[in-house]
């Protein structure tokens, strides 16, 4: 191994002992999951393999986030996405039965199953979500938004893995002339948003 990597020039270097703080993103994204996946499993037993899917299902969440548009035409509502690296392709999910609700003595082990992974999508995309709105600031005309980006919409009862994606149309000033209002494409028509309710993509123009 040692051989291919120097082949390659690739180096690893690694963040000091004790200081998950040098990791960043990646270190917030692993402290969010921990802190979800304690609240959704709670004193659930689980067998290995039970644990081992919920687990994977987690991963497929994670790896179905938009990134950025992944092209530049104004008609495409697509996200590239952490599953377009690993298998060339969003992340999709055969649809299922809402189980939120459902008492957990009711479900059998696969329901269960299904169970936790919604659990850990409300909690979880709601929160990054709420992260990617908190970068952004939303304090002046210099905003990371500008008109034709594709943002994400905070809707409610969403399954898992899927993600509401449309464009900016136009913006609308309140009387100190920030902009806290847009004009949302969607596949059915205009809508009209507070920014409270739309996400920029993680990489928009940052500033």
């Amino acid at each position: 191994m040692s051989e291919n990597l120097a082949q390659e020039n690739i180096n690893f270097h690694l963040i000091p002992p004790q200081a998950p703080h040098f990791g960043g993103l990646w270190e917030a994204g692993v402290k969010s999951i921990k802190y979800n996946l304690r609240r959704i499993l709670g004193n659930c037993n689980l067998t290995y393999e039970e644990l081992n899917t919920v687990l994977v299902q987690i991963e497929g969440v994670l790896n179905s986030r938009p990134l950025t548009p992944l092209s530049t035409d104004p008609d495409d509502l697509l996200p590239l996405t952490p599953g377009h690296f690993l298998i060339g392709r969003p992340i999709t999910s055969l649809p299922s039965q809402n189980y939120e609700e459902v008492p957990s003595s009711r479900l059998s082990r696969y329901q269960r199953i299904q169970q936790l992974r919604q659990h850990f999508w409300r909690r979880w995309s709601k929160e990054y979500l709420s992260e990617l709105q908190q970068r952004s600031k939303w304090r002046s005309n210099a905003d990371t938004l500008g008109t034709g980006d594709l943002v994400v919409l905070k809707e409610d009862n969403l399954p898992p893995l899927k993600w509401r994606l449309d464009r900016i149309t136009a913006f609308h000033p309140g009387a100190d002339g920030i902009n806290r209002v847009a004009d949302i494409r969607t596949a059915t028509g205009i809508v009209r948003r507070p920014f409270c309710k739309i996400s920029p993509l993680p990489n928009n123009k940052e500033g």
